[in-house]
């Protein structure tokens, strides 16, 4: 059963641009190419973006602050 040949992907191409059309599918291909360019344009924005901060408090409880924790090693001594 092995691979199409090329006979094989050529009655397929054509049996798709009779269904399709050329114009239907360049159309296509455009939108996907503007979708990609869409997608890279909002990850290079997201890049550009800072860090949000950490919030301090959550729904009425505090966090405390990393000065503030204290190891084991600083109880004991």
């Amino acid at each position: 059963m092995g691979s199409f040949s090329l006979m094989h992907w050529v009655i397929v191409l054509l049996v798709v641009m009779l269904l399709f059309g050329g114009g239907r599918i360049s159309g296509l291909m455009g939108d996907v190419a503007k979708g990609i360019k869409s997608f890279k344009k909002g990850m290079a924005e997201d890049d550009d973006i800072a860090p949000a901060k950490p919030a301090t408090r959550i729904e009425g409880h505090r966090v405390p602050e990393q000065d503030t924790v204290k190891t084991e090693e600083q109880t004991k001594a």
